[in-house]
C-alpha cells in the first residue's frame, strides 16, 4: 500500500508546476494533452486512499489544479464605460491629492513650520456668531424646560379645578366654597393656557433663530474655513515648486500646474469669504429684529399672567398674532382644517 502511494505522489505533478499552471495557463507535463479541450486546462484530480488493517474507513484527499480563463480583450478607450472609469480615477486622485496637501497643511500649522492666512476682523466676527448661537441655545432649553413645566402646571389646575366642581354637587354643606375654588382654578388654567401658548410661540421662534438661521451661516462658515485649507496648502505647494525651479528648470512644468490650481483655490477663498461676510451682516440685522420682537412677547405676556390682568395677557396675544390652542381641546375635523 505504502509503496502504491509513493508511486501515485511521483506521478502528480509538483508545487512549482501547478504553481506554472496557474499562472500561464499550461498544463503541467504530467497531465496528457488529450484530457485538454479548447487551450482550457481541465482541473486534474488525483484520490489517495488510506486504508489500515484496523479500519476500514477511507480517506479521500483531492489535489485540483485551478483552471486559468484567458483574459477578456481591452475595451476599446472610447467606450463611455472606459471613459466613466477614468474619471472616477482621476476623481480620487485628484482627492487623495488634495486631502494629502491639506493634512500637512494642518499639521504644519499647528507645529508652527508655515504660515497661515488670517482675517482677523471676520474671524472675531465668526468667533462672536458661534459664542452666541451658543448662549441662545441655552436660553432655548431654559425656556423649553419652563414650558414644559408650566405646561404640566395648567393641567394640574384643570384637574383640580374639575375635582372642586365634582365635590361641590356632592357636598352640600361646603358647596359654596368648592364652587369657589373651581371657578378659580378654571380661570387660571385658561389664563396658563394663553401664557403657554406666548412661551410656545417664544420657543418656536428662538429654535428657528439658533437651530436654521445661524447654523444655515455657521455652514457657510465652515465652507469657508475648508477653503482657507485648501488655498494655504496650494499656496505653500506652489512656493515650495518656485524654490526648487530656481536650481532645476525641469520643474516648469509641475510650476505652471501648481499655478493652475493655486489660483482656482484661491478663487474660491476670495468667493466664500465675500459670502460669509454678507450673510453675517444679514444675519446679525435679522437676529436684532427677532429677538427684540420675542423679548417683548415674553416680558408683556408674563407680567401679565403673574399680575393677574387677563386682559393685557390677551392684548399682548392679539399684538403678536399668536392663536391660543387648549390643550384639552380635539383636533379639528378634516372640513374645518
Amino acid at each position: 500500500m505504502e509503496r502504491s502511494i509513493h508511486e501515485m505522489l511521483k506521478d502528480a505533478p509538483s508545487l512549482n508546476e501547478s504553481e506554472n499552471a496557474v499562472h500561464t495557463g499550461t498544463p503541467p507535463p504530467h497531465i496528457p494533452n488529450n484530457h485538454i479541450g479548447d487551450n482550457q486546462p481541465r482541473p486534474a484530480t488525483i484520490n489517495l486512499t488510506l486504508g489500515s488493517p484496523t479500519s476500514q474507513t477511507s480517506n479521500y484527499f483531492f489535489c485540483t489544479a485551478v483552471s486559468v480563463s484567458p483574459s477578456s480583450p481591452i475595451q476599446n478607450g472610447d467606450s463611455p464605460s472606459m471613459r466613466s472609469a477614468q474619471s472616477k480615477i482621476e476623481s480620487i486622485k485628484n482627492w487623495s491629492i488634495s486631502t494629502y496637501k491639506c493634512t500637512k497643511q494642518i499639521m504644519y500649522e499647528k507645529l508652527g513650520k508655515t504660515s497661515r492666512t488670517v482675517d482677523s476682523e471676520l474671524e472675531t466676527q465668526i468667533d462672536l456668531l458661534r459664542d452666541t448661537q451658543k448662549k441662545y441655545c441655552n436660553v432655548l432649553r431654559l425656556s423649553r424646560a419652563l414650558a414644559s413645566h408650566f405646561h404640566h402646571v395648567v393641567q394640574t389646575q384643570h384637574a383640580l379645578g374639575e375635582a372642586f366642581s365634582e365635590l361641590a354637587q356632592k357636598s352640600p354643606e361646603l358647596q359654596e366654597e368648592f364652587l369657589y375654588n373651581s371657578e378659580t382654578q378654571r380661570s387660571l388654567t385658561k389664563n396658563g393656557e394663553t401664557l403657554l401658548g406666548a412661551l410656545n410661540f417664544f420657543v418656536s421662534s428662538v429654535n428657528t433663530l439658533c437651530n436654521k438661521t445661524i447654523e444655515d451661516t455657521l455652514l457657510t462658515v465652515r465652507q469657508y474655513e475648508t477653503a482657507r485649507l485648501e488655498y494655504d496648502a496650494y499656496r505653500t505647494d506652489l512656493e515650495i515648486l518656485a524654490q526648487a525651479a530656481k536650481s532645476d528648470s525641469s520643474n516648469n512644468a509641475r510650476l505652471e500646474e501648481a499655478h493652475l490650481h493655486y489660483e482656482e483655490h484661491k478663487e474660491n477663498f476670495e468667493k466664500l469669504r465675500s459670502d460669509v461676510s454678507i450673510k453675517l451682516k444679514f444675519l446679525d440685522e435679522n437676529r436684532v429684529k427677532v429677538m427684540h420682537k420675542q423679548l417683548l412677547l415674553f416680558h408683556n405676556a408674563i407680567s401679565a399672567y403673574f399680575s393677574g390682568n387677563q386682559t393685557a395677557l390677551e392684548a399682548t396675544l392679539k399684538q403678536f398674532n399668536i392663536k391660543v390652542k387648549s390643550p384639552n381641546s380635539t383636533l379639528p375635523s378634516w372640513l374645518e382644517q
